[in-house]
Order: structure tokens, then C-alpha cells, then sequence
């Protein structure tokens, strides 16, 4: 069920006897509250600076319905003048060439780093997205004051992270290692996380393995995410109760420090706040370390983005309000709204000096070009639904590194199949 709802500005009109201006932008956009939340807010400071620009919000459901509205839209021709759909290689079943307008010709272009313009771009180079919300991350989560207590500093390779677990164990009574398996899907972290090493090794890596031109299996660097999984768990490191423990669960124990490290997204900031606010202040995020020191870089989870549909009749209005999103003013808009939830994708947005530790921690990885990388995800449209039982056998010990990647290329080669990916 969708429904529809007005800018304060344009409800002030109506409610006052006046007529609502013939300038209307419509937009659809997914129900999660964030994103309501955010399109309500930024659409009411476009109006206040546009006084003239009205707004029709229609919120869609989620999930394969939600998608299949979107799709059934653009096909149609009645799609919103502004849509909120997904950024990367999802992206592309759109055919963004045929139904998208590209905003290479709108300023904020020149404020939106290749890392984010990678993912919502064409073969030909067209653009055709800006984000609504700031980047996610991937990494490993700490507990702060035990690195304080024993004058741990933040690893930059795996060896590093491997002998601050050790120093762990041997000093306290701690868990080194958090896993949660009662929740399936934390168990995939490792892998996922690891990809900024994945590509820094084998830059061409996403690409060929879309063209079927390379496995897992059979790419190094790609299987030292699985063999990293097994090492885990091989060094008795990780907390007794992780078959069972919960996602919830591991972000208290890192943030009260009953553990010390805990793989995660920066999502968990978010979970933390809700549940355990008092414990924010404790936890902190490093990138997953690799076996160089010179090259220690951040996995991202890039933001879903706005688009405009060529159907769309109002496309330099559009444009507009596009661009004013992309700006400082809709970094201060989507600040104000959410707060401080991770590191803004628009240059020249900054975040407050009272931020969070653990968010505060991300920013010298997007301040230095070359440092962070799009996880596989975004690049690639494989990613085959099997990856968390094969990271949770890993992550026990049921299975070996090696026979896990080689399923996974197997998992892999079914759904290109599906989607119909040449070379399959």
C-alpha cells in the first residue's frame, strides 16, 4: 500500500485558502523511516528556498514488491519526476542508458567522488544518481579503552590484528574475537569487508569475475577472505557462545569490552544507540587489515541514490532539486535530520566536532584519495545466496577455506545463469 503526502509549505497554502503552485515535483521513495524521513525534509527546505515548488510524496513498499513497482513504472512511462532506488549493479537492471536522465551537466557532479559516481554510472560514462544519505562502512569494531588499557595501537595488517588478539588473551579474560551466528548473516563480514584488499591486489578483479573470468577459488587475494575466516576460528580466539550469540548481543559485548573486536557495518552504530546508548562512546572502527602496511584501505557500503526518469516532464526542475541535495545546504538538511551516521558522500560536507569516536575514525579513509572501495556488491551483480552458511561453516570449523570458495563459484555461476550474464 502507498500513500501520498505534502510538504508543510504546500499544506499551509491549501489549508490558508490559497492554490498550491502549477510547479509540482512527485517523487516515490522506499518506507524505511530514514528515508522518509530525509525526502520529507529535504523537500520541505527545497519549497522554503523555492516557494513556488510543491512536492507529491509517494512512499512504496519494500522489498521484490517494491522493486517490481518501480520497474513496472519505468516501463510504463508513469514514474515520478524523482525516484529512490538502489546504487550499483542492481542498478542496471533499470537500463539506465534508456530510461534515466543523465546529471553529468548539474554542479553537484563536481562534489561527488568517483567511489560513489562508479556505482550509479554507465558504460558510457553517463551519471545518473546522487545520494540521500551518507556512506557505510565495513570493518572491525573495537573496544576502545582496552586498547588504552594495553597500549594497543589500531592494526594496519593481518599479522598486526592477529598478535593484538593474542596480547588480549594473554592479558585478560576477555573474548579477542566477537562472532554472532545466531544471526547468519554477520558471519559474512570478514569476506565482504575484506574486498578494498580484494581490489587493491587484483584491480580488475569485479570485472572479470562478472565475465566469468576469474573464481574466488582461484584468486588469491579473493580466497585470503575465506582462508581469513578460518584463521579465526582456528585461533581459538573468538567467544565461546558464537554459534548462538546474536547481532545485538556482539555490539553490547564490544561496547561494554566483554569482548575486545567484533567484524560488523557501521549500521551497528545505529543498533548501539538504540540499545545501548551509554556504550557508544567505547567502540571504535579500523578497515580490515591486509598484509600490507603501505595499503590499508576501507570497504563502503555506498548510499542509495536519487534518479529521474526520462518519462518525467519536469526533468530541469528535477535536476534542481537534485543538485540541492547534493549540496552543503542537503548535507546540513540530512544531518539535521538523522544526525551524524557516517561520513557525508558529497564533498564539502563536514560533520560536527562532537561526533562519534567510531565515525570520527572513518574520516582520514575518505580524506585520502585511493582509500576506500566500493564493496563487490556495488561492481559486481553477483553475489550468491549461499555466502552466509559457507562463512558460517568456515567460521566454525565445519569447512575449509578453499572448499568454501569453490562452492561459492558454484552458488555464483547458478544465479549468473538467472540473470542472464553473458559468458555463462
Amino acid at each position: 500500500m502507498t500513500y501520498t503526502t505534502k510538504t508543510a509549505t504546500a499544506l499551509a497554502l491549501i489549508l490558508a485558502g490559497g492554490s498550491a503552485s502549477a510547479e509540482e515535483l512527485s517523487m516515490l521513495i522506499g518506507n524505511d523511516s530514514d528515508m522518509v524521513a530525509i525526502a520529507e525534509a529535504l523537500s520541505a527546505a527545497y519549497t522554503e528556498q523555492n516557494p513556488d515548488v510543491t512536492f507529491d510524496i509517494e512512499i512504496r513498499p519494500g522489498g521484490s514488491e517494491g522493486d517490481n513497482l518501480v520497474m513496472t513504472r519505468l516501463v510504463t512511462g508513469e514514474m515520478a519526476d524523482i525516484f529512490e532506488n538502489n546504487s550499483g549493479a542492481l542498478l542496471q537492471a533499470l537500463r539506465p542508458s534508456r530510461t534515466l536522465v543523465p546529471l553529468n551537466d548539474i554542479e553537484a557532479m563536481d562534489r561527488l567522488p568517483e567511489t560513489y559516481t562508479e556505482t550509479v554510472s554507465d558504460d558510457e560514462g553517463s551519471i545518473y544518481g546522487v545520494p540521500w544519505k551518507p556512506f557505510s562502512a565495513g570493518g572491525i569494531f573495537y573496544h576502545r579503552p582496552t586498547y588504552e588499557e594495553l597500549g594497543l595501537e589500531v592494526p594496519t595488517t593481518w599479522d598486526e590484528f592477529m598478535a593484538n588478539n593474542a596480547a588480549i588473551a594473554e592479558q585478560t579474560d576477555k573474548a579477542p574475537i566477537i562472532q554472532t551466528y545466531g544471526d547468519t548473516w554477520t558471519s559474512q563480514i570478514i569476506v565482504l569487508a575484506d574486498y578494498y584488499n580484494v581490489q587493491s591486489e587484483a584491480p580488475d578483479f569485479a570485472e572479470e569475475f562478472t565475465a566469468n573470468e576469474t573464481k574466488f577459488a582461484t584468486t588469491p587475494a579473493a580466497l585470503r577472505s575465506f582462508e581469513r575466516l578460518q584463521q579465526v576460528h582456528e585461533s581459538g580466539y573468538v567467544n565461546e557462545d558464537y554459534a548462538a550469540a546474536s547481532y545485538n548481543e556482539g555490539l553490547r559485548m564490544v561496547g561494554s569490552g566483554e569482548g575486545v573486536h567484533y567484524p560488523m557495518l557501521t549500521v551497528g552504530f545505529n543498533a548501539l544507540k538504540q540499545n545501548n546508548p551509554e556504550l557508544l562512546e567505547n567502540v571504535g572502527i579500523f578497515g580490515m587489515p591486509n598484509d600490507d602496511p603501505e595499503d590499508n584501505g576501507l570497504t563502503v557500503w555506498v548510499p542509495d541514490s536519487y534518479y529521474i526518469p526520462k518519462s518525467s516532464e519536469n526533468q530541469e526542475l528535477a535536476k534542481d532539486f537534485l543538485n540541492f541535495v547534493a549540496s552543503t545546504d542537503g548535507c546540513e538538511v540530512i544531518l539535521d535530520t538523522i544526525g551524524a551516521v557516517g561520513p557525508f558522500v558529497v564533498e564539502g560536507c563536514t560533520l560536527p566536532d562532537d561526533v562519534l569516536p567510531g565515525i570520527a575514525e572513518l574520516l582520514p579513509y575518505f580524506e585520502e584519495e585511493g582509500r576506500t572501495a566500493p564493496a563487490l556488491e556495488f561492481v559486481s551483480p553477483l553475489k550468491g545466496p549461499s555466502l552466509e552458511q559457507l562463512t558460517v561453516e568456515v567460521g566454525s570449523g565445519i569447512r575449509e577455506a578453499q572448499s568454501a570458495a569453490e562452492l561459492y563459484d558454484q552458488d555464483v555461476a547458478k544465479q549468473a545463469r538467472q540473470l542472464g550474464l553473458e559468458n555463462w
